[in-house]
């Protein structure tokens, strides 16, 4: 009975010892295992984000155009800020003063007569004043900074032709007034009567003759685009007209068509006719609606390096 008994605790025994070792080749086992990953808080930062509507830029609308008036003033202020506009301007000024006192203490107090000597200095300086305005850009290499800030080029040339043409209005009331108290003082310091006689019509044609002038250097300077070029035809032009109206016939006829300084003397003398009228529409269509047109088409179709 004692000998049944004892297997079988036996038997119990190693049952239990069976289980025990299971448990723990379990347990070892589970040590083993691979774990599972662990969500990184870093993963969402490259989730892609959803758009947020954002409110409308003005980064693509249209820049406004540069108004006009600012173009007109910053053209002017370089033709009187360069060191030739300077130079220029002074050289007018003191030419005028010098030839106005100087005729004056030579001919007398004649106010018509001291008017029309500045007129000397304007046909040398102002033509050159109106080449030097538009041929200044293609001379400095400026004209690409130009033309891309405003790249309407009529718009930039028409700002370039009026400060010119002002300036010579402003020069012949300059010169009007430095004529008129010359004329007092001469006539006080000669002790004679002064001359005051001089009518508003001529002193309108004298003042539009100098607006031609300088109209005709711009035609040259903007058909060549060489300064010295335009300077040197427009400063020989007088000459070659004088040899020219000594050929004749033809060569009068000519000079009486053609030469803007032979037209316009009826208009600065104050007592144009119809016929000089027309005389001075061809000259001035020869002199500057040409060259003007044709240098304007050159300057809008030329490729600016």
């Amino acid at each position: 009975m004692t000998n049944t008994d004892i297997p079988a605790t036996r038997s119990g025994m190693n049952d239990t010892a069976t289980d025990e070792a299971m448990t723990i080749g379990s347990k070892t086992a589970d040590t083993h295992r691979p774990l599972a990953p662990i969500p990184s808080k870093t993963a969402d930062t490259h989730r892609p984000l959803t758009s947020i509507p954002s409110k409308p830029t003005d980064t693509h609308r249209p820049l406004a155009p540069i108004p006009f008036h600012r173009l007109l003033s910053v053209e002017a202020r370089k033709l009187f800020d360069t060191r030739s506009g300077k130079i220029m301007t002074v050289v007018l000024i003191v030419l005028v003063l010098a030839s106005i006192i100087g005729r004056g203490v030579v001919s007398g107090p004649k106010l018509h007569t001291l008017i029309g000597t500045a007129g000397i200095g304007f046909g040398t300086l102002l033509p050159v004043l109106g080449i030097l305005t538009v041929t200044a850009e293609w001379s400095h290499r400026t004209a690409l900074t130009t033309f891309a800030l405003e790249p309407r080029r009529r718009r930039v040339l028409a700002a370039k032709c009026l400060p010119p043409l002002i300036t010579a209005v402003v020069a012949s009331l300059f010169a009007m007034l430095v004529a008129v108290p010359v004329t007092a003082v001469v006539a006080a310091v000669q002790d004679v009567p002064a001359t005051w006689e001089v009518t508003p019509l001529a002193l309108l044609g004298w003042t539009g003759t100098n607006v031609l002038v300088v109209a005709t250097g711009l035609a040259v300077g903007m058909l060549l685009l060489n300064a010295p070029a335009a300077i040197v035809i427009c400063l020989s032009t007088p000459i070659l007209w004088a040899v020219v109206g000594k050929l004749g016939a033809t060569g009068t006829v000519l000079t009486e068509w053609f030469d803007l300084n032979t037209t316009a003397t009826p208009l600065m003398a104050g007592d144009m006719t119809g016929g000089d009228a027309v005389q001075l529409t061809v000259s001035t269509i020869f002199w500057i609606v040409i060259p003007m047109t044709a240098g304007v088409v050159r300057v809008i179709r030329k490729e600016v390096n």
